[in-house]
């Protein structure tokens, strides 16, 4: 790949694409195999993969907006990264086939002689239906995609003709779209996390949700970033100072992340209810304690000492390493979240678990390189620019 430092333009894409689409394909085919093998648990894996692959978009998408709506100036480096990850929203709606085509598999609700059978379950039915969740779903990808639309559209339309009238355009857009997002984020955590388990219910889920998704998106940020920094792309403009400030947004969603789960815990702990209780017991038999523990220390306690430290959120490779972790404990988490209604004995993580991850991953690599490239890798228009460049921490 090649890049030009005067432009900021890729002028050679490399092979980037056709080989992460690739991997994707094959992961893609592998999860088929699985289908075939093993329908409910291929459902399972799919959707774990699915809510993971989201969270990046979402993330991306999330702090596009932030940007506008505080006026940041470290970040107008970072935008085109952001807003690429976002775009990859079209092709998650068609990924999201399978899981409508897995609705018995997964969801209990989605069977009429169980909801005919259980009195909480037929209370809840005007909302746990199959017909209106098509329509929620529909509605979710609708908003998210036309929100990352304009966003991207003004971001390009900024670069060829820079005008104030751009900004404040995003601006607006900004604005009705992170309302749009905090309701659209937190229903679709309610449908397609939480409604697994129908008879438990949180009022805070979607924020749980909300806070490792952003954690894990501005690791793949700051991961992204340092794929660039390797081929010779953006060196110059992504610094330690701007890795610093991501480093530091990490460490606060790790806390977040973390307190929003906390408090969660506790209040039903603390109420003990058994309807609510019966949901974390559920991750607290068998094999599922160590597992519950497991995410405990890899995406709280190890994270959280490792990037208290200044000195690491400015080292790139250790950065980087937490970074991976990250993600890896968000897969973990998806995992944690979905798989105790289905594998009610313990966690099994097998190929089956694994494909869906690598295929979804490698198209959203391919996805996010392709619009990438095909812009300018910083917004040229952007009249504070030179200023993020130039950042420095205080």
């Amino acid at each position: 790949m090649k890049f030009d430092a005067q432009t900021y333009k890729l002028t050679d894409r490399g092979r980037v694409i056709p080989i992460a689409f690739a991997v994707g394909g094959l992961g893609i085919l592998v999860s088929f195999f699985g289908w075939m093998t093993d329908a409910p648990r291929f459902y399972h894996a799919w959707l774990t993969a699915f809510m993971f692959c989201l969270s990046l978009v979402l993330a991306g998408m999330f702090f596009t907006m932030l940007h506008y709506l505080t006026s940041s100036r470290w970040s107008v480096v970072l935008r085109r990264v952001s807003e690429s990850m976002m775009m990859q929203i079209v092709w998650l709606a068609a990924a999201f086939l399978p899981i409508l085509l897995g609705l018995n598999d997964l969801f209990e609700w989605s069977h009429p002689e169980s909801v005919a059978a259980d009195h909480l379950l037929k209370w809840k039915s005007g909302y746990l239906n199959v017909g209106f969740f098509v329509v929620r779903a529909v509605v979710y990808f609708g908003i998210w995609g036309l929100v990352a639309y304009f966003l991207r559209k003004r971001s390009l339309a900024q670069d060829a003709r820079p005008d104030q009238d751009h900004i404040t355009g995003l601006r607006k857009v900004s604005a009705i779209g992170m309302l749009l997002f905090a309701v659209t984020v937190t229903f679709a955590a309610f449908d397609w996390l939480m409604s697994l388990a129908p008879h438990w219910y949180s009022t805070i889920f979607g924020v749980y949700y909300f806070g490792g998704t952003f954690m894990a998106g501005v690791s793949a940020i700051a991961l992204l970033g340092m794929l660039l920094r390797r081929n010779g792309i953006l060196h110059e403009c992504i610094t330690v100072e701007h890795y610093h400030d991501l480093g530091k947004l990490i460490f606060a969603f790790i806390i977040f992340w973390a307190y929003i789960g906390f408090s969660q815990y506790f209040l039903i702990w603390y109420g003990n209810i058994p309807d609510e209780t019966i949901w974390f017991l559920a991750r607290w038999e068998g094999g599922w304690q160590a597992f519950s523990l497991f995410l405990l220390f890899g995406h709280f306690i190890i994270p959280f000492v490792l990037l208290i430290f200044r000195g690491v959120k400015r080292t790139l490779p250790l950065l980087g390493m937490g970074a991976v972790l990250l993600l890896v404990m968000h897969w973990v988490d998806m995992y944690w979240l979905i798989y105790p209604v289905y594998m009610e004995s313990g966690p099994q993580i097998g190929w089956i678990e694994i494909a869906p991850v690598i295929g979804l991953g490698g198209i959203f690599l391919a996805g996010f390189w392709r619009n990438f490239s095909s812009a300018a890798a910083v917004p040229v228009g952007d009249p504070w620019l030179e200023k993020s460049i130039n950042f420095v921490n205080q």
